[in-house]
């Protein structure tokens, strides 16, 4: 009888604590719902891969207008990482420290190339990249749940949107000169 008693005592003491130790493993501080986490995760990854890519572009591009449009990826996501990554951290969501997988492999393909190839490879990259960057910031300045990332994603947009406007432009002359045989 007293094994049973002391059985069941132990159970039910393990039982009760049990939420506790679950809670206590995975405390999520963060109040952001899960969209517009991930979308500020998504941006910083995106964030890190365009300042990696932008310093490959400003180093190994032929082309002028791609060198110094690679040099304002480094600056102007330089300074967008920072700011996310004050956001992100007030808000409690970590965000990435390094290249996800997928950018370290278009990196690490472009890093192959060289000259009119790079660029054409590197500018191709870039215009579809800001499409559809583009895309995410104004759905999360549209639909964004938390205040805060809602007005970072509108405040950066417009940047973003001038980006994609510079590389189409340079994509458009790139392909203008290929015609007619002019670097």
């Amino acid at each position: 009888m007293k094994m049973r008693w002391l059985t069941t005592a132990v159970m039910v003491a393990a039982i009760g604590f049990a939420p506790a130790v679950t809670f206590a493993q995975a405390p999520d501080k963060s109040k952001v719902p899960s969209a517009d986490k991930k979308f500020v995760t998504e941006a910083a990854e995106g964030n890190l891969a365009e300042v990696e890519l932008g310093k490959l572009a400003s180093e190994k591009a032929s082309n002028n207008a791609v060198k110094q449009f690679g040099q304002r990826m480094v600056n102007d996501h330089g300074k967008a990482t920072e700011e996310l990554a004050k956001l992100a951290q007030d808000k409690g969501v970590s965000t990435p420290s390094g290249l996800d997988s997928k950018h370290q492999k278009l990196r690490d393909r472009l890093a192959k190339l060289s000259g009119a190839e790079f660029d054409r490879a590197y500018v191709d990259e870039m215009v579809k990249d800001h499409r559809k960057d583009v895309k995410e910031f104004q759905r999360e300045a549209d639909k964004g749940k938390d205040a805060d990332v809602k007005a970072w994603a509108a405040k950066t947009l417009p940047t973003l949107q001038d980006h994609l406007k510079q590389i189409e432009d340079v994509q458009t002359q790139m392909k203008g000169a290929a015609k007619t045989g002019k670097k």
